[in-house]
């Protein structure tokens, strides 16, 4: 099993960009697993999936397919949990999985530009 380092310390606003995290929704209901990309007093900005395709995102990421996760905001009055992806025991994490079956980096997957970001006016310095 792998040994993941754990993300720097969580900063003043939460946790820090990259932090791979499981987010629980209110209103409807929703798991998600995915990468930060800012945690603001407003809500919540994440690279993932809903925690129901997770093993669909690894069976396509292992054959070699184009992949792009969404990048979601939800707004504070949703968000009823966010905890750190971390393993229990002796059960793995979510980004040990993914890096078990898959050989790559989970935030590196979920925090890349896909080929329309890249392509954008807005992307380009």
């Amino acid at each position: 099993m792998h040994n993941f380092p754990l993300p720097d310390a969580p900063a003043a606003t939460g946790f820090p960009r990259g932090s791979l995290v499981i987010v629980t929704l209110a209103n409807p209901r929703e798991k998600l697993w995915g990468a930060v990309l800012a945690l603001l007093p407003e809500g919540l900005s994440l690279c993932g999936v809903e925690l129901a395709s997770f093993d669909d995102l690894l069976s396509m990421v292992k054959e070699g397919e184009t992949v792009a996760p969404g990048v979601i905001f939800f707004p504070m009055h949703r968000i009823e949990r966010i905890e750190l992806d971390l393993p229990d025991g002796n059960l793995p994490s979510l980004a040990q999985r993914f890096t078990t079956r898959t050989g790559l980096d989970p935030v590196a997957v979920l925090t890349r530009p896909t080929p329309a970001q890249v392509s954008s006016p807005e992307a380009r310095p």
